[in-house]
């Protein structure tokens, strides 16, 4: 028999194994990358990037499909991008362009490790700002290039450069704009589209199948170049929305301050003004000449 006053059993407090499972495998891809770089392995580094990528894609799909979504997974996620997408990047790109050429003079290692840190940064200033703000009402679109994918084009520079032999001054270059590019792209306003919108769990033709072997089949032609290329082309993706949204904008205000004017019908409407006008003033003139022959003809006969 149950006591009328028995209060409930506390909550027992604990944390979701599986995802954090996930996001715990995601932090410790981008500290390996951190200590493969400084040991000189930069291909395994940029690998474990892209590891950390995968694996941060799929915590949170795993924590919504299983119900398992909690304030600690969230918190807990954004310090695994932290280190994964934001400090990992950093040091693997300064160990591959700017260390070696550090040695020779010391002015590069201090704009190797100042632009590193800008990219650091604006990494936590993206993931900041997106735990921050409310959701936006157009879900579709990311404001600003997101961490993973700033992180990824960092790493396939890396994983390109060390596989054809980059080095010396054209990787440091390339390493120094590439990171400085996707840092200020991760703060921008620029936005990237975001694939939220489609559907995974719904039905698509069976032609629409074909497009995941043939992406396998792309990346395996050279995996690096294409997953570089790929990320590149994306970070290009919100300047030319934004352009191509400003020249819209710009053709819509000038379509809108041109006034309508029906050059037939005033063109008509002048000739019929000034056919009158003229009409009229022949006839003042015949009249006031009849009038001069009539007083001519009076004179005449007095």
């Amino acid at each position: 028999m149950s006591q009328p006053n028995a209060q409930p059993r506390p909550r027992r407090k604990g944390f979701y194994l599986l995802p954090n499972l996930l996001t715990t495998a995601a932090l410790f891809s981008g500290f390996y990358a951190i200590i493969a770089a400084i040991d000189g392995q930069f291909v395994p580094a940029a690998i474990a990037i892209y590891v950390a990528i995968v694996l941060d894609g799929l915590d949170g799909r795993v924590a919504r499909m299983t119900s398992t979504e909690s304030d600690f997974g969230k918190e807990y996620d954004s310090l695994s991008d932290m280190v994964a997408f934001g400090l990992a990047p950093a040091v693997v790109v300064y160990q591959w362009s700017v260390v070696p050429l550090a040695e020779y003079d010391d002015a590069w290692g201090r704009i190797g490790w100042l632009v590193a840190f800008l990219f650091t940064a604006a990494a936590a200033m993206r993931l900041a700002r997106f735990n921050s703000r409310p959701p936006s009402t157009d879900r579709r679109f990311f404001e600003g290039l997101p961490s993973p994918s700033a992180a990824a084009l960092v790493a396939g520079l890396v994983w390109v450069g060390t596989v054809n032999e980059i080095d010396g001054l054209p990787a440091l270059l390339a390493g120094l704009s590439i990171t400085a590019f996707a840092g200020l792209c991760m703060v921008s306003l620029l936005h990237y589209y975001g694939f939220k919108d489609l559907n995974l769990g719904g039905r698509v033709r069976f032609t629409h199948l074909l497009i995941i072997p043939a992406v396998f089949m792309l990346i395996s032609l050279n995996p690096p170049l294409v997953l570089f290329l790929g990320f590149f082309l994306y970070s290009l993706s919100g300047p030319a929305l934004w352009v191509v949204r400003r020249r819209r904008r710009q053709r819509l205000h000038d379509e809108a301050r041109q006034p309508d004017v029906d050059v037939d019908g005033g063109a008509d409407a002048d000739t019929d003004t000034y056919g009158t006008e003229t009409d009229a003033g022949t006839g003042d003139a015949g009249a006031e000449a009849d009038s001069a022959r009539a007083r001519g003809e009076d004179g005449s006969a007095r």
